[in-house]
């Protein structure tokens, strides 16, 4: 294939583009901003679960304050109905000693419920406590990925308005190539990651290997519109004064 040496000239900046292209790509998938989102995002996902779990919690302490509450004012109602009969004097003696046995164990009764009822409104204290705090740290984190999220959306509009820049360059270059030295190029690219190097003293551009004499040797005999390729890589060698042919 022919094609002149100031469009094969070209085809380094093609190239050029094309590798600011793929560190775009590259960069787009390792960009330091996104994982800190997704750092923040697991973060807040387990603060939203901790501040779940304590609200659980707090549900099931609220139902037994509840329970306890309704067992202790039943033993009270129980305790003023007896007393109250007491009172009226019109129980005869065994249900005297019935009634103030019962009173007897409705009191102690009543004293377990309330220990049990004093114990668990100090724990639901303490995990309201807890909640608090889980809430606390969920904001501060909400807040801290709000900020995260905005640092990596200018992080990738700056990538966008780079590979804008990089689309159209391309475009105007790809329409300097005939196109079959662009399918060449194109295909190369696809299966090596460069399509085109300088060839600098006996070194690829591409693959930084070293051509052997006989090669080089060959290359210089070429004429200079003829496209050549290196022979360990397959990347279109563009020849320069820095190539010293």
């Amino acid at each position: 294939m022919n094609v002149e040496p100031p469009i094969q000239a070209k085809l380094l900046q093609l190239a050029a583009v094309d590798a600011e292209l793929n560190r775009i790509a590259h960069r787009r998938t390792v960009l330091p901003e996104q994982q800190e989102v997704a750092r923040l995002e697991a973060e807040r996902n387990a603060h939203k679960d901790a501040a779940v779990a304590v609200q659980i919690m707090l549900d099931d302490l609220d139902r037994d304050i509840r329970k306890l509450e309704g067992e202790v004012d039943a033993v009270r109602k129980r305790e003023e109905r007896d007393k109250s009969m007491l009172t009226a004097g019109t129980v005869n003696a065994k249900q005297l000693s019935e009634i103030q046995h019962e009173l007897g164990s409705l009191e102690r009764r009543r004293s377990v419920l309330e220990d049990e009822l004093l114990e668990v409104m100090e724990r639901r204290e303490a995990s309201a406590d807890d909640y608090q705090h889980a809430g606390a740290r969920l904001d501060k984190t909400e807040q801290q990925l709000a900020d995260a999220q905005t640092q990596r959306d200018e992080a990738l509009a700056d990538l966008e308005v780079a590979q804008g820049r990089c689309d159209a360059d391309r475009a105007k270059l790809i329409s300097l190539f005939p196109a079959d030295l662009m399918a060449i190029y194109d295909r190369q690219t696809a299966q090596h990651g460069v399509g085109a190097a300088l060839l600098q003293a006996r070194r690829c551009g591409a693959c930084r290997i070293e051509l052997d004499r006989g090669e080089i040797a060959r290359i210089a005999k070429t004429a200079p519109d003829v496209v050549v390729r290196c022979p360990e890589c397959g990347a279109i060698l563009v020849r320069t004064k820095e190539s010293g042919l």
